[in-house]
């Protein structure tokens, strides 16, 4: 059997991973991939972005799944391509992908199924946003209403930073297209926690918890990014409000879109804000696996993932179960210089120490040349460790990072800190 994985991040290689452990499987090939997939030799990099060669690609070779790793060619309609095709590929079609694609989507989608979420308006006019900030006052959240590669989102705790926001996406067309409307919406309160499941058009399969670290620098200082760390399980998600977030949240959604004629398969991620009251609402969605949520997630599953990925497929979903490694993985990610507002590509990487049962290195933004790995993106690495405690896994990844080096490369030396105050 073979199978293609498209992208060329750290969540596609940990997918890619995942997969090849399978001994159903005879190959895994990952279109484009990157320096740590280069270096697998279960793994095939694949040298094609064009959705239309792929499935062609797809057809030559009889794979008999895709799996769809980011959200820009799922926005443009890849799952559309590849089922008119008859090819079976898992991920949500264009019309299913707007839940990402569109803020205001997705609010209004919300809105329309009793989804508890903030309150919010979306403003394509400068000057008639700027008089809805002043009304409103902050800190208050301001979203480019398309995909804005994890920079779409400002949180402004000031008039000031609002009015500059508006200025940067609406005036100064700073992202493009993606900033041509705004969502603006009330500022919640509370601890964030990512929450994934898998769908197959009618089951839900959820997975491991997570919970991620979005700005730079440690303490939650500096500016926000993809995404600095995660670690899994997320303590802050009990068994209550694990099923909360189900009753409230996943399974209306799912309902909803299947109500609304846009039937949802694929990975579906809602970003939750947790209230001190235990009171959940959605900050937003993803229509694919998160980064760096997934490497941690990858690490500690024990299940065959090609197996669940046929059920996932073929709407059978509800006759998985998934066993989970009983350890925390937690999982760092080293990032390029300059990262997030202009990465330095070029620097040569050395010293990533040999997977063990305890730590594992997922390549995101890499290259390997001539045998030499380099950096070619913003987050480069995401090294996870596993371990018995938070404490445990966390020692595990900083081990392994001191001996990875590149020029000027930066990571946060504080990931896990909110389960460890939450666990001691």
């Amino acid at each position: 059997m073979k199978i293609l994985v498209v992208g060329s991040g750290g969540r596609e290689h940990a997918l890619a991973w995942k997969l090849a452990q399978s001994e159903r499987l005879q190959l895994v090939y990952v279109a484009p991939g990157n320096g740590g997939t280069a270096q697998d030799g279960r793994l095939v990099n694949l040298p094609i972005t064009d959705p239309a060669a792929l499935a062609q690609f797809a057809i030559d070779e009889h794979i008999a799944l895709t799996v769809v790793g980011p959200e820009v060619p799922l926005a443009a309609g890849i799952v559309n391509l590849f089922r008119a095709r008859g090819l079976k590929i898992f991920g949500p079609t264009k019309e299913a992908a707007q839940l990402e694609s569109s803020k205001d989507f997705a609010k209004t989608f919300m809105q329309r199924h009793g989804i508890p979420t903030a309150r919010s308006q979306t403003f394509s006019d400068s000057t008639e946003a700027h008089a809805f900030i002043e009304a409103q006052g902050a800190p208050i959240v301001i979203k480019a209403d398309g995909l804005a590669a994890g920079k779409g989102v400002v949180v402004a705790m000031d008039i000031a930073e609002a009015h500059a926001a508006i200025d940067m996406m609406l005036s100064d067309n700073k992202l493009g297209d993606a900033g041509a409307r705004v969502v603006i919406e009330e500022f919640l309160s509370g601890e964030e926690a990512s929450f994934i499941v898998m769908v197959d058009g009618k089951h839900i399969l959820a997975l491991a918890t997570s919970q991620d670290h979005k700005r730079l620098q440690d303490n939650d200082a500096g500016p926000n990014t993809g995404g600095m760390g995660a670690y899994s399980p997320a303590p802050i998600v009990t068994p209550e409000l694990h099923a909360r977030v189900m009753r409230e949240i996943i399974v209306p959604t799912v309902q909803g879109m299947a109500k609304d004629g846009i039937p949802f398969t694929g990975f579906l991620y809602a970003g939750l804000m947790i209230d001190d009251h235990g009171g959940v609402k959605t900050l937003e969605f993803n229509c694919r696996m998160g980064d760096p949520e997934t490497q941690p997630i990858m690490a500690r599953l024990k299940t065959d993932l090609v197996g669940v990925m046929e059920h996932a497929v073929n709407g059978t979903l509800d006759a998985v179960e998934l066993e989970w490694d009983r350890r925390t993985a937690l999982g760092v990610v080293m990032a390029a210089a300059g990262y997030p507002d202009a990465p330095r590509k070029g620097d040569l990487i050395s010293g990533i120490p040999a997977e063990t049962p305890d730590c594992v290195t997922f390549h995101a933004g890499t290259a390997l040349e001539n045998g030499q790995l380099t950096v070619t993106g913003g987050r480069v690495l995401c090294v996870v460790g596993l371990g018995d405690s938070v404490k445990m896994a966390q020692r595990q990844a900083y081990l392994a990072i001191e001996q990875i080096h590149f020029d000027g490369a930066q990571f946060r030396r504080d990931i896990g800190w909110r389960a460890l105050k939450r666990h001691g």
